[in-house]
């Protein structure tokens, strides 16, 4: 089963409830954390994370939090999972890093796996979190 990770799936969460808002509205960990049910520890190493990926910015301070580094039409749901899990590949030798794979100089279909790893990512990069945000009647932080 391929699947994403449940940072990732969190943090694409997140977004889209930060992209609903209004523009430069600023979120905290707690906020988050009490609007979605889920612990503090793993709202703030999603979001910072987020913020390291440069899909969130965060602010210091009294009223400090977090808001989205650019317009919700710019960040893609690549965009997201990368910024959590590292770079999008379905298989070791089908990502862009090389790879130790013993069998990769002898295997005949890794062309195949990194054809299907483009058509994933491609996939990936043209939803925009704006387009995630659509129709969004999820309860409200």
């Amino acid at each position: 089963m391929i699947r994403i990770t449940k940072q990732a799936d969190y943090g694409i969460l997140f977004l889209t409830h930060l992209a609903a808002a209004p523009v430069g509205q600023v979120f905290t960990c707690r906020d988050l954390a009490a609007g979605f049910r889920v612990s503090a520890p793993m709202v703030s190493k999603v979001l910072k994370q987020l913020a390291r990926g440069g899909v969130l910015e965060s602010h210091r301070g009294i009223k400090g939090g977090y808001s989205l580094a650019r317009a919700p039409e710019h960040i893609s749901v690549a965009d997201i999972i990368a910024a959590q899990d590292g770079p999008i590949a379905i298989t070791e030798c089908a990502g862009q890093e090389e790879s130790d794979c013993r069998t990769e100089p002898y295997c005949s279909i890794a062309g195949h796996w990194q054809r299907i790893n483009e058509a994933i990512l491609g996939a990936l990069r043209d939803i925009s979190l704006a387009e995630m945000t659509a129709g969004n009647t999820a309860v409200r932080v």
